[in-house]
């Protein structure tokens, strides 16, 4: 298939129709439950899982972030059903990963707390190839320029407050798997989809998970989020969104965001 293109048309034949372990990594958030209105298309999970399986490369990851609806009292539990059959298939779960809508939030029923957060479930097709960690956690003793440092930690129990000095290496320094992005605020000629993602997000997985030059897949490329970004940031990219509209409005997104890379 021809990269760098969004195609419209149902994800599954068109993975069908992509070369077998193609694909280095898939960033991608589908329809969850009711809770959105998709032009009112649906989708095969079954299918579209076992698509993914054979379009990833060994060493590839899929990040599938997703997120429950609620009714009579009770979360659906399609997120946690999604992530077990995913692992039936022969995927790993390699990370349970927790984006945290700062500014945003559902509001739910009184009986509970606000709901703000989505599963960012980290899938790897075996170990995973590229993990570039992001070493943004902040920490005023950390030197950047050391691989390692020494710090003083009170001996436990010790009433003379004596210290011991430990070693921590850089990985001590990279971010937690919870993080945090505010709501996007459609300022892109994105306010037509209902649901978006921040690109920051999209842009820190990229990041994480593949390296220039990788193809990136999204296979419900919605409002053209992983294309833009998979873009700005030197990977390839293919996407497949079955609304013609949204298709036809992520393609002009593109288009009028070529040679720029405004991140939210």
């Amino acid at each position: 298939m021809e990269l760098n293109k969004i195609y419209n048309m149902d994800n599954v034949q068109g993975m069908q129709m992509m070369d077998a372990e193609c694909v280095d990594l898939v960033v991608t958030s589908p329809p969850y439950d009711d809770l959105r209105n998709y032009k009112g298309f649906s989708f095969d999970f079954e299918n579209v899982a076992h698509g993914l399986y054979r379009v990833v490369k060994q060493g590839g990851v899929v990040v599938w972030i997703v997120s429950d609806s609620t009714k009579d009292y009770s979360e659906s539990g399609t997120s946690f059903r999604q992530a077990l059959y995913f692992m039936d298939i022969g995927f790993n779960l390699f990370d349970t990963m927790v984006w945290i809508k700062d500014g945003g939030g559902a509001i739910g029923s009184n009986l509970c707390y606000v709901q703000n957060f989505e599963y960012m479930f980290i899938f790897s097709k075996g170990k995973p190839k590229t993990t570039n960690l992001i070493y943004d956690k902040p920490n005023m003793s950390f030197n950047p320029n050391k691989k390692t440092y020494t710090r003083k930690h009170s001996r436990v129990g010790d009433n003379r407050g004596s210290s011991i000095d430990v070693t921590m290496t850089m990985h001590q320094f990279s971010r937690r798997n919870n993080w945090w992005y505010l709501v996007p605020q459609r300022q892109d000629g994105s306010d037509w989809h209902p649901a978006v993602f921040p690109e920051t997000l999209v842009k820190d997985h990229i990041l994480s998970w593949s390296n220039e030059g990788d193809l990136v897949l999204d296979p419900f490329m919605g409002s053209g989020t992983t294309a833009k970004v998979a873009r700005a940031l030197g990977r390839k990219y293919i996407g497949f969104e079955i609304s013609k509209e949204y298709c036809d409005r992520a393609q002009k997104r593109l288009d009028n965001s070529r040679g720029l890379f405004d991140m939210i």
